[in-house]
């Protein structure tokens, strides 16, 4: 089932989630339906804050870019109760948009590799490294549990430019 999504603004976005306590039916389904959901709005990640589960879960399907300029369809990721173990010292800068902030894209910095360690749906523990854009992924979902923006990342002029834009969204979702 298509969850609804909360959009900037919405106080879900801001909190630290909590840890899942036991990976159960309820779990399962809910991560169905993220799957669902991150299809329907064609993403490459989604946390359980976006769809109004503040629970430390987050779902991957970043696409590959192949040498000839194609794409090949995402692996699907769960991470549940993620914990980042390590980022790289070298800092990309790169654009990020996000389904909570539906239209608005803009460069962030953000490390070039990541090594995090997390729970998958079956209850296994597992530690994996990942880089370039799926790296940044996680990063970007990782920071949704922890009630952290892409938006938050950015400062100065180029904060100041998005203003206008976010004031929209919030107006548009939260009337």
């Amino acid at each position: 089932m298509k969850l609804p999504l909360a959009y900037y603004g919405d106080p879900i976005l801001r909190k630290k989630c909590e840890d899942v306590e036991v990976i159960n039916d309820e779990i399962r389904q809910l991560v169905k339906d993220m799957i669902e959901t991150l299809i329907e709005h064609n993403g490459i990640g989604l946390s359980a804050p976006q769809v109004h589960k503040s629970l430390r879960i987050f779902i991957t399907a970043v696409p590959k870019e192949q040498d000839d300029g194609s794409w090949l369809p995402g692996t699907l990721r769960v991470f549940i109760n993620p914990e980042i173990l390590w980022v790289s010292d070298i800092i990309e800068n790169r654009a990020e948009g996000c389904l909570s902030i539906p239209k608005l894209y803009s460069e962030v910095d953000r490390p070039s590799k990541v090594k995090v360690r997390a729970t998958d749906l079956e209850g296994n523990v597992f530690e994996e490294e990942f880089t370039d854009l799926e790296g940044r992924c996680v990063l970007h979902e990782n920071d949704h549990i922890n009630g952290v923006l892409f938006i938050d990342r950015i400062h100065g002029k180029q904060r100041k430019k998005l203003e206008p834009m976010l004031r929209q969204v919030k107006k548009k979702f939260h009337k």
